[in-house]
């Protein structure tokens, strides 16, 4: 069934072009705080019908809450984009579901009513911050046997998927990171991603300021030959290579929600509606089957079936966790469905900011083909979780009789 209470639907979603997180990358001399700050006022410049007293609420995700990525960021980036200082905002951590999970929870808070109009996002400095290099982990985890020891470690669990389901070959894993670099190049070429990207003015110490407009990220020449001879760092002898993992990322996300009268009032044309969403917990040791789970309870929610599934934005933080994905659904390495544009082994996964990009990716889908009616964005989290979230095609005739019915 869906969500009780009010409709809630996505209005609008940006992000910044994705930066490669290394000494001399696109965002190396650029803070965390300030990439959250363009695609805020970014969402704020493209819809001036929603003014800024009207915002409930500001939720912006890091993994990583310290330096530039800390200080309680929904508050911070609210302030720092010119909000009023009325308006509220609070940081959320759920690893690479971060920013799904500012989505969900502002989501929660206009369907009760709380909230007319909220702001959800996500940033992920890695340059800057690495995945659990702070961190002071409690030693009884693994002392007392609660994770395995390789859990902390993303690409180890990888490898345990492997392990796991022998189906899950590295021959399968290459050539379907293969098809990611080819989808992502084709869907760039046809205009289908530089939409919803926000420029970023940029320093450099040396070459002075510039203007990030495209991402960093992607190899579109990248073959299966090519992969043959990478090395496996995460096991000798492994099955996970960098061009079957996601690289390392910087970059930001954010998402214009409100419930859909509000919407209707303010004459926005939503881009996708919330019908449910759920997360689940797994074993850590292979966090990557964490989508599996979430996905089913978010479908028995709605009252759906894969069967009823059009459009599907996976996270790629690997290869072989895909797979898995794809294995417990019954569907084709292939299958059109799933991240027709590519993914994050192509564009990068900036963590805490990925959901959103899903998201994104999955509304441009929907205006491109108001035949889907349902789509999801789902991804796997650290630490042994998955996220899910069912969405309806405002475009959907099915949709558009639903908004005159309540008119």
């Amino acid at each position: 069934m869906p969500l009780l209470g009010r409709d809630v639907v996505l209005a609008d979603a940006v992000r910044t072009p994705f930066g490669r997180a290394k000494s001399d990358g696109l965002y190396a001399h650029t803070r965390a705080d300030d990439m959250a700050v363009a695609v805020v006022r970014e969402l704020l410049r493209r819809h001036p019908s929603v003014i800024p007293d009207r915002i409930g609420d500001v939720a912006i995700a890091a993994t990583t809450q310290d330096g530039d990525q800390g200080l309680t960021l929904g508050r911070t980036v609210g302030m720092l984009a010119g909000l009023p200082r009325a308006v509220p905002g609070y940081a959320i951590d759920r690893m690479c579901a971060g920013a799904m999970t500012a989505v969900t929870n502002v989501a929660a808070q206009i369907a009760v009513g709380a909230v007319d109009v909220a702001l959800a996002g996500g940033v992920e400095h890695m340059g800057r911050h690495q995945l659990g290099a702070a961190a002071d982990v409690n030693p009884r985890f693994v002392a007392e046997r609660l994770v395995a020891a390789d859990a902390l470690v993303m690409g180890a669990t990888a490898e345990n998927l492997h392990d796991r389901y022998p189906q899950l070959t590295r021959d399968r894993a290459d050539r379907y990171a293969e098809a990611s670099q080819h989808k992502y190049a084709q869907a760039l070429a046809a205009g289908k991603i530089t939409g919803d990207l926000v420029p970023v003015a940029v320093s450099d110490p040396e070459r002075g300021w510039g203007l990030a407009t495209a991402d960093e990220p992607p190899r579109p020449g990248t073959t299966v030959a090519g992969m043959s001879t990478l090395p496996t760092p995460f096991r000798p002898g492994g099955r996970v290579t960098a061009a079957t993992s996601s690289p390392l990322t910087d970059g930001a996300t954010a998402a214009l929600l409100m419930d859909a009268d509000t919407a209707q009032s303010l004459q926005l044309s939503p881009r996708l509606k919330l019908v449910s969403y759920a997360y689940a917990g797994v074993e850590p040791e292979v966090m990557g089957v964490g989508p599996v789970p979430a996905t089913h309870r978010a479908l028995e929610l709605a009252g759906l079936t894969m069967d009823d599934i059009g459009a599907i934005e996976i996270n790629e933080a690997f290869a072989v966790q895909v797979l898995a994905f794809l294995d417990a659904f019954e569907l084709a390495d292939d299958d059109p469905r799933v991240n027709p544009y590519g993914g994050a082994i192509a564009v990068g996964h900036p963590l805490a900011a990925s959901g959103i990009r899903l998201m994104s990716q999955l509304a441009t889908q929907f205006a491109h083909d108001p035949g889907i009616r349902f789509g999801i964005t789902t991804m796997c989290v650290g630490l042994g979780q998955g996220g899910t979230v069912i969405w309806e095609n405002p475009h959907h005739e099915a949709s558009r009789s639903t908004r005159r019915d309540r008119r």
